[in-house]
């Protein structure tokens, strides 16, 4: 019998709210993220008026508060997150699910449009796995910008496609919350949408 495998998204469908903003809080403060928020506001509206993309977007947002930080410095602060604040924006639901794939012996990945140094240290704490954007780092520093594309949508589904075998998979699972999902749930046997 093939074994099972579960895709998670994570921001909205395992946690409460979006964590882009929340680890830019952890990192910087209240006062820096509102002063910076208010300041990057033309180009947050442009971006949900789709007149940029969600990648360009992100990636003013991401050079705005990191730019120029020490790659190692924010990996750090990035695991005092998970260990520190993310606890408290996990859905209990989620959660539970999540532990029910585990007990049965299915694999499980959350894939996710976050950054991967946000959500792998929490994602090894669970034993689960874990896809995300990756962020560009020069001469050990980060620069703001995505490596690559944005881990949303098809990319989702790319991601998924290149790092595992999934022919060698009896039931696929997929939890999702948003559009950009929904490529993965068509992908799943069984997809999800917004289950917690």
């Amino acid at each position: 019998m093939k074994p099972a495998i579960a895709f998670f998204d994570f921001d909205g469908t395992i946690t409460h709210r979006d964590t882009l903003f929340e680890i830019i809080r952890f990192q910087k403060g209240d006062a820096a993220l509102y002063a910076g928020l208010a300041l990057l506001a033309p180009a947050l509206v442009m971006m949900k008026c789709k007149l940029i993309s969600k990648q360009k977007g992100k990636e003013i947002v991401l050079r705005h508060f990191f730019k120029g930080m020490p790659i190692e410095e924010f990996r750090d602060k990035c695991a005092a997150f998970c260990r520190d604040a993310l606890p408290g924006m996990i859905r209990e639901n989620a959660e539970q699910e999540i532990q029910q794939h585990l007990k049965k012996g299915h694999r499980v990945v959350v894939v996710t449009a976050s950054a991967q140094e946000w959500v792998k240290p929490w994602a090894e704490c669970m034993g689960i796995e874990c896809i995300g954007t990756q962020l560009e780092v020069i001469d050990a520093k980060v620069t703001g910008r995505i490596q690559g594309v944005n881990c949303n949508g098809e990319e989702k589904v790319r991601r998924i496609r290149q790092q595992y075998d999934l022919p060698t998979y009896g039931d696929i699972y997929a939890y999702g919350d948003t559009s950009g999902d929904k490529p993965m749930l068509q992908m799943a046997t069984f997809g999800f949408f917004r289950k917690f």
